[in-house]
């Protein structure tokens, strides 16, 4: 029916006097009265006097409706919080949250820190020096969308980030001056090899762990005061002696693992734990990889200056028919290598407070390494007898088909297979 000027008026007046002391609910259900008194063409003319858009009209004059359609106790029943509190929307109504509209955004995220970790883009520390703002900002620039700090923020904390304190991290002295350049060059190669589904392993030897009933620092739950008692010193028992655990981490998968030695730790060791990974695992995840690219730390059994550690690669090589690819963290900067941040850490926290009594228990507190992003390992023993000290000859030092990686080839270098 027509609507008079003054009946406009009216309204108009009322609704602007009564709308500040009402809720969302309250407003959209008095405009859906008015809209259902008008009648026909009420939901555009309560659109012109409120300023409401016609979706709110509307949904104000169902609920009206279908109020008046069912018994009072019905009603009590109407849209009511878990929690008891009245629901102003319905169940799944009100803005969507930006994860929702976009479903990448925690990656996009992810991608950003990982280019921007301290220092260096080696992609291994949860945490970033980017402020809030400024990784909101390159979000919306790099996928034309609009996020706040706020948004950025529930997701690093979703994504497992958090504040940190200090922590004794950064070497004595002056850095390498080849460590900023080296970490790109790594993180650039790195992701190469990933794009060709190429394999990718950060390897290193965890600390020896004394086989026994020691004391393993950390803590377990036990009932109260019932500690469990372990030996009041740390000295190696005969015929248990040391472990040297030898870490292999697959980049690709997230995948570990561990060659569990009980002898010398010697890069003959690292280079059969590497195989030993290829021939159990990595051959068959990689049916059809061509190459291998491996980082490591630049001193221990894998060091950048082990004449045995070259030597033994050239065998994988040959035996393989893999052109090995190799970069060395350079000194002081151990700590970044995938391996410790992704595998070792996992593996000391699992095994926290429990002693090491046999080699059993080590391979299945090893094997029974896992996280909530699914990191799986696989450990094996390793019972074989490595020489000390073994010498390699220049002869055997010109047979290696290395080529250096310039113009860092002091820590980049590839060994290829010998032609046949």
């Amino acid at each position: 029916m027509p609507v008079s000027p003054e009946t406009k008026e009216f309204v108009t007046k009322i609704s602007t006097e009564m709308m500040p002391y009402l809720n969302e609910k309250q407003k959209r259900i008095f405009v859906g009265i008015i809209a259902n008194a008008i009648g026909y063409g009420g939901i555009e003319t309560v659109k012109d006097m409120t300023g409401k858009s016609r979706t709110t009209i509307a949904a104000g004059a169902s609920e009206v409706k279908a109020a008046a359609k069912v018994s009072d106790a019905t009603k009590k029943t109407d849209s009511v919080k878990p929690n008891g509190a009245p629901r102003l929307r319905k169940p799944g109504g009100g803005r969507k949250s930006a994860v929702s509209k976009n479903p990448d955004l925690p990656k996009w995220i992810e991608e950003i820190i990982d280019n921007s970790t301290y220092g260096v883009p080696t992609k291994v520390l949860r945490w970033t020096t980017m402020s809030l703002r400024k990784i909101a900002e390159q979000v919306n620039t790099d996928h034309n969308v609009k996020i706040s700090q706020n948004i950025v923020s529930d997701v690093l904390d979703q994504l497992g980030y958090s504040k940190q304190q200090n922590q004794k991290s950064l070497q004595l002295g002056e850095q390498h001056p080849d460590r900023n350049a080296q970490f790109e060059f790594i993180n650039n190669k790195s992701a190469s090899f990933l794009n060709e589904n190429q394999p990718v392993i950060s390897v290193d030897t965890k600390k020896k762990e004394l086989v026994g009933n020691f004391k393993n620092n950390g803590q377990e739950y036990r009932k109260s005061r019932d500690p469990r008692k372990v030996l009041d010193h740390d000295f190696a028992i005969e015929g248990l002696g040391k472990v040297a655990p030898y870490g292999i981490y697959v980049v690709n998968d997230n995948t570990g693992f561990v060659n569990l030695g009980t002898d010398h730790d010697t890069a003959e060791f690292a280079s059969e734990s590497i195989l030993r990974w290829w021939e159990a695992v990595g051959k068959n995840t990689f049916p059809d990889a061509k190459k291998l690219y491996i980082t490591a730390d630049s001193g221990g059994s894998n060091g950048v200056r082990v004449r045995l550690w070259k030597y033994e690669l050239q065998q994988i090589a040959d035996y393989t028919g893999l052109e090995l690819h190799i970069s060395h963290y350079p000194s002081g900067t151990s700590k970044w290598n995938k391996v410790e941040h992704r595998l070792f850490c996992y593996i000391s926290k699992n095994w926290q407070g429990k002693p090491l009594i046999d080699i059993e228990t080590i391979v299945s507190l090893i094997s029974s390494t896992t996280t909530n992003k699914g990191l799986k390992v696989i450990c094996k023993v390793d019972e074989n007898h490595y020489e000390l000290k073994r010498k390699v000859s220049d002869e055997e030092m010109d047979s290696i088909c290395l080529e250096r990686c310039e113009p860092l080839g002091y820590w980049n270098y590839i060994i290829r297979p010998h032609k046949t």
